[in-house]
């Protein structure tokens, strides 16, 4: 295991945030042979990190020099928003994960797959927005800023509502500077219709199409969870697939969580696992938007996420239909991943 800096799961999110490593010099980052782009931007590799693990900017430009090129704000709001209590990072034992599992355990081992419970939090705009303008100034040719956003529901409002802060998150984020712009349209761990949107299609239309309309100039993504069910996954398609560049997915696999004695972690809500135990559920997912996108003869990239850890496991999301990929999970436990990664590529 890499004894360079990680996220440390037993501190606080504050902590994991001031406390960034600083960006590796002199580290030999093998090019990776190949014609590479991300929704029609030229960049050096399909190798990336989704939102979660990138809290600023410094951790951006830690796995920018560790061989990631592109690299994902975490989820930013229109206000500041605290993380959920410790724990935040659950290690959890199962092997492979279908959606259906009622509760899975908790473990004291390190297993590849953990429980998530950050809850989406956000520095206030004037932090995010700056620091964002000086990570994209700092990044290298060939590497690219994606920011994700989401809007914050408040009470009494209507989805038009929810569509205009998306909106407004979104075009700050084009402002300062970001090359593409997400909407993150799933997480397991909010209860509210801001992370569940992608399991409303109408709803994520109305969401999608006002994003557009403030970011018309530069590639723009949604996040979405698990969806195994092939006609829940066309109605998605036919309501965002003329607004939306690609779809990243999948963004874990979301269950109840149990500790060694069967008693419920989180208060019995429901977290969304990450990790090694969601990498077939995610690549089956790759493999039907694929289908459903041929089919409809879609301009529409996939960005596949979910248990990748080798050079192997990159090939076989490309193989599926993926553009590019990022990993989560096995870049915090090992930040030296896309090195060996590139070290491997030759080999398959």
């Amino acid at each position: 295991m890499s004894q360079l800096p990680a996220y440390d799961p037993v501190q606080s999110y504050r902590w994991n945030y001031e406390h960034a490593p600083d960006a590796t010099a002199g580290v030999d980052v093998s090019t990776l042979p190949g014609d590479w782009s991300f929704c029609g931007l030229p960049v050096a590799s399909p190798l990336g990190i989704p939102a979660g693990p990138l809290l600023n900017g410094k951790w951006i430009l830690y796995y920018a020099s560790l061989g990631f090129d592109v690299l994902t704000y975490k989820t930013v709001r229109s206000g500041p928003r605290e993380c959920y209590p410790l724990p935040n990072l659950v290690p959890v034992a199962v092997d492979a994960m279908n959606g259906d599992e009622g509760a899975v355990p908790a473990t004291g081992e390190q297993t590849g797959s953990w429980a998530v419970s950050f809850g989406m939090p956000s520095a206030d705009p004037v932090i995010w927005r700056e620091d964002i303008a000086e990570t994209r100034r700092r990044l290298a040719e060939g590497q690219l800023l994606s920011v994700s956003v989401v809007g914050t529901i408040q009470p009494g409002w209507s989805i038009e509502e929810l569509a205009d802060d998306y909106a407004l998150c979104g075009r700050w984020a084009a402002e300062s500077g970001a090359d593409c712009v997400e909407a993150n349209l799933s997480c397991p761990n909010v209860s509210t219709c801001d992370g569940q949107l992608y399991q409303r299609p109408a709803d994520a239309a109305v969401v999608a199409a006002r994003i557009r309309a403030a970011v018309p100039d530069r590639p723009f993504m949604v996040k979405i969870g698990h969806m195994p069910d092939r006609n829940e996954a066309a109605a998605l398609l036919d309501a965002i697939g003329g607004i939306v560049d690609a779809i990243v997915m999948t963004n874990s696999v979301a269950a109840s969580v149990v500790d060694e004695n069967g008693q419920p972690l989180f208060d019995g809500a429901r977290r969304g696992i990450c990790g090694r135990a969601t990498r077939e559920a995610a690549l089956k997912q790759v493999e039907t938007f694929a289908s459903l996108v041929r089919e409809r003869d879609l301009d529409m990239k996939l960005v596949g996420v979910g248990g990748i850890g080798t050079a192997a496991d990159v090939r076989a999301f490309l193989d599926a239909g993926a553009e590019s990929v990022q990993l989560a999970t096995a870049a915090m436990l090992d930040p030296e991943v896309a090195l060996k990664i590139r070290r491997d590529w030759p080999a398959l």
